[in-house]
């Protein structure tokens, strides 16, 4: 005889239902992890307290009393600390966005040119690759930091290959145009044509896919990035006055500087990156069916645009995950400025650290930047692989 069969008690039926017991779990080790940070947090306050060592960031407010060698706005020692590490995070910023850009051309160059039919180009571009990855970065940075102080001369001996142009084992210097409410106005109006490419690129793209026919887009683009900009400057009185630089002393005064340290990060970065980038867009390429290029070569395109038009398209959805990576370990790396001596964030953080004796909140502030960098680079190249990739019909 059967027994007779029983409704499960609600205590069994939680201890056998997963789902519960997975929230269960995750409140524990939530509670766990809450817990440590707490006994850490208060245990560095009670010894920061019998050391007598200060905390908080009141220190920002105070005077820095240092210089920094390169700063995007007007600084001086007798700035507060908050600026000072705004400066700092200004210039990091600069060579992470300019060797984002660079070492995305370079690597795409480099990584067409590895599959060039050109053997002499092909065998150029891995050589390239090779040497380039299996170099430290660090080693490269030094590398180029000591080309400009062992083989350019000093300043009075500057070399002046075009009028204006000074090259030195200070940088190189170059005239620029002066001050002018006309160069306000000009970035506006590129600003404006960049808009304009935008959505003369959505409408080209609904007219050819609605009709069928081509719009001249690329050239399209070139006159209004160029035209708008030239007649913005001609109407707001053509100014033509030049910020020269000139020899003072032992350096010069005026123009633009771009200094060595600037010059060897970027490199040394861009470089480095665009060798991993290049096989990053090597391996996306050969991931589209050769029957795509095949295809494409029956109607007639040519290979720039079947480049353009067919591949590289299909060949993102695979590029842009490992190419996210890689330029957030440029944008990390560029934290080894410091050993060159260029001024970025973690270098003058570095330098109010040893001032001010405020290591943990110097710390929490270098973690909390790269971390808002990286996060942002991180969205951006997100939103723009959700953008990219294939929609199926």
């Amino acid at each position: 005889m059967n027994p007779e069969k029983t409704a499960p008690t609600g205590k069994s039926s939680f201890r056998h239902d997963p789902e519960k017991r997975a929230i269960i779990y995750q409140v524990f080790a939530l509670g766990a992890v809450l817990l440590l940070g707490y006994y850490l947090f208060s245990n560095t306050l009670a010894n920061l307290e019998r050391q007598n060592i200060a905390t908080g960031f009141g220190f920002l407010d105070k005077e820095a009393s240092f210089e920094i060698g390169e700063s995007l706005i007007n600084y001086s020692a007798a700035d507060s600390y908050i600026k000072a590490l705004f400066v700092g995070m200004l210039n990091t910023l600069k060579v992470s966005l300019v060797g984002i850009v660079l070492t995305v051309l370079l690597g795409t160059i480099i990584g067409i040119a590895r599959l060039s039919s050109n053997w002499l180009l092909a065998k150029l571009s891995a050589i390239y690759i090779e040497v380039l990855q299996d170099i430290p970065v660090l080693l490269q940075l030094f590398f180029w930091y000591s080309i400009f102080y062992q083989f350019f001369p000093a300043p009075r001996q500057a070399l002046n290959p075009f009028s204006g142009v000074f090259l030195s084992n200070r940088g190189l210097v170059f005239a620029v145009p002066q001050s002018h409410p006309a160069h306000t106005y000009m970035m506006i109006a590129f600003l404006v044509a960049c808009a304009g490419i935008f959505f003369l690129r959505r409408w080209a793209r609904k007219r050819q896919e609605e009709t069928g026919k081509l719009f001249p887009l690329f050239r399209t683009s070139l006159l209004l990035i160029f035209a708008l900009p030239l007649f913005t400057w001609a109407f707001a009185g053509a100014p033509t006055a030049m910020n020269t630089p000139i020899l003072r002393g032992f350096n010069f005064t005026g123009g633009l500087n771009i200094s060595p340290e600037f010059t060897a990060l970027l490199l040394g970065l861009v470089l480095y990156t665009a060798a991993f980038v290049a096989e990053i867009v090597r391996a996306g390429i050969q991931s589209v069916s050769h029957g795509q290029t095949e295809a494409a070569m029956s109607v007639g395109l040519k290979p720039g645009q079947i480049l353009n038009l067919v591949i590289l398209p299909q060949a993102l959805r695979v590029i842009i995950p490992p190419l996210t990576s890689q330029l957030l370990n440029l944008t990390k790396n560029s934290s080894l400025a410091v050993a060159i001596g260029f001024p970025d964030f973690v270098a003058v953080a570095n330098t109010t650290i040893n001032q001010t004796g405020q290591a943990i909140e110097g710390i929490a502030m270098i973690m909390a930047v790269y971390l808002f960098i990286s996060l942002t680079t991180s969205v951006f190249m997100n939103w723009y692989n959700k953008k990219s990739r294939l929609v199926e019909r």
